[in-house]
């Protein structure tokens, strides 16, 4: 549930096929995802999650799509 939110969003997001998105997509380097591409999914995140902006400490702990799927969990659970 919370992986098929999020694949459409960083799709969106990075203009990429939603499909060839997974649990091992790298950030840096499958999206090429750079610290503004990351403000910006984290403003994305707040508002289809309804979670806080990402921190600092938080955003460097993600490096992969399964990074962020168990960090939204933790979130909303």
């Amino acid at each position: 549930m919370i992986f098929d939110k999020l694949a459409a969003l960083i799709a969106e997001q990075f203009n990429v096929d939603a499909e060839s998105i997974t649990m091992e997509t790298s950030f840096a380097d499958d999206l090429n995802a750079d610290s503004v591409d990351i403000v910006d999914l984290s403003m994305a995140l707040e508002e289809e999650f309804g979670i806080e902006e990402l921190g600092e400490e938080e955003a460097s702990s993600i490096s992969t799509v399964g990074d962020l799927v168990r960090f939204l969990q933790a979130k909303i659970d």
